[in-house]
């Protein structure tokens, strides 16, 4: 028998996560662990910021961002032993704070009740096989539109952390200022993750965000506030859900739109990152979906309790993929440094947006080869997939790309004549994402 490499797992570590049989090693799968939770590491000071508007506390806040990413991502690495973390979503947190809060008229506590409430329903509709059952109902080229338009989705918010990309009231985005130091040290933070990854140097992602975090230092555009801090006191938001509303049909129309648009900017995140890391099976399905879908769900309940906003599967996932995890020891990798990241907030901090924009642009560009795949033969296939993909980084929502991409799957079947096309989860999806844009 050979002599085991270094680097290789043995024993039960090995038995558990199946690290040899998916071609990976401890190694590869801290540093992608790592390397993925540098890229979304922001959710613990963006979300308290957000939900602040709500008239939340900041402070509890941040441990309960840190608690339900800790939670979601252990669940996924031990139920479903997949290399996807999770956190409190974005969009999500927004609808919460500037929706359900500030236009609905509720309190945060209410509030907090209805995400509850949302994150029971995903469980029990997860347990059931219910969740699985729509999301393998996806046609497979919207299935590739989807890993494209998230790749899309995540060079959008790249570019815009980096100011490559700025607001304007004429045309909505243009150009930034390229002589800006943000903006030149992305771009070159960006050309030497891919370099670095080209030339196939292992953690290459992690010392491009590196790099440009150090070159950022002369120009003053990291603040630096010490290493280690204890933790904010959690207890203001810690089970302090009200049900006061649970009666009332404008709680439950917030229970089911929180349900839908979680739904599905899960099921896009798995399915992009899972083609992207090659974990789909022949059929272009999830093995041990029903498994990652209940870490999901669960996930959102914690948060609920701890006090924050529906927790869902990251996009920035890809980014440890693309660094080679492949299985749940890189979500583990994640989950143990959420948990450092209590205590060493202010190092965490200290680490700008334009750092990890060039790593979500190399991401973006990996994942749009979902695009080859597509059979662009088809007009009834390509219209859809290219709504969807599109529709994404333009609308900046996962779950809306994901209805504009049905709803066009559904009309161009039907005006084509098509119809044995359809199969009744498509048009049942269809006809729910029509009528929560029109009514949600």
């Amino acid at each position: 028998m050979p002599p085991a490499h270094k680097d290789r797992p043995l024993g039960r570590l090995d038995r558990w996560f199946g690290l040899t049989a998916h071609g990976t090693t401890v190694k590869t799968e801290v540093v992608a662990g790592a390397t993925t939770f540098l890229t979304m590491a922001y959710i613990l000071f963006v979300n308290p910021s957000i939900l602040a508007a709500a008239g939340m506390p900041e402070g509890p806040v941040f441990v309960a961002t840190a608690v339900a990413a800790i939670a979601g991502t252990l669940i996924m690495a031990l139920a479903a032993n997949y290399p996807i973390a999770l956190a409190p979503g974005m969009g999500l947190n927004a609808f919460f704070a500037f929706t359900v809060v500030l236009t609905n008229g509720f309190t945060w506590q209410e509030a907090l009740a209805a995400v509850f409430c949302s994150g029971v329903i995903f469980v029990a509709i997860s347990l059931v096989g219910l969740r699985r059952i729509i999301i393998d109902s996806i046609p497979a080229n919207l299935k590739r539109a989807i890993a494209a338009g998230i790749g899309l989705f995540l060079g959008i918010i790249a570019m815009e952390n980096a100011g490559i990309v700025v607001d304007s009231p004429a045309t909505l985005v243009t150009a930034g200022d390229f002589s800006s130091a943000p903006v030149i040290l992305a771009l070159i933070g960006f050309a030497l993750i891919s370099a670095l990854n080209a030339i196939g140097l292992v953690g290459g992602t992690i010392i491009g965000i590196l790099v440009v975090t150090v070159l950022g230092v002369p120009f003053g555009l990291v603040e630096f506030n010490g290493l280690v801090s204890l933790p904010p006191d959690p207890t203001p938001t810690v089970f302090a859900l009200d049900f006061a509303k649970i009666a009332t049909g404008t709680f439950w129309i917030v229970v089911f739109s929180l349900l839908l648009v979680d739904l599905f900017d899960t099921a896009g995140t798995l399915l992009g990152v899972s083609s992207r890391a090659g974990l789909l099976d022949k059929d272009g399905r999830l093995p041990r979906m029903r498994q990652a879908l209940f870490a999901d769900s669960t996930a959102t309940v914690i948060g609920s309790l701890v006090g924050t906003s529906n927790t869902t599967s990251y996009v920035e996932s890809a980014t440890g993929v693309a660094a080679g995890g492949r299985t749940g020891l890189t979500s583990i990798t994640v989950a143990a440094l959420f948990a450092l990241g209590l205590l060493f907030s202010p190092l965490a901090a200290a680490i700008p947006p334009y750092a990890t924009a060039g790593a979500l642009l190399f991401v973006a560009t990996i994942m749009l080869q979902g695009l080859a795949d597509i059979d662009w033969t088809d007009p009834t296939e390509v219209t859809p997939a290219a709504v969807c993909a599109i529709s994404m980084p333009f609308t900046y929502s996962i779950s809306e790309g994901i209805g504009l991409g049905f709803i066009t799957y559904v009309l161009v079947k039907l005006f084509s004549g098509r119809l044995s096309d359809l199969s009744p989860g498509v048009v049942l999806i269809a006809v729910a994402f029509g009528a929560f844009f029109i009514y949600g």
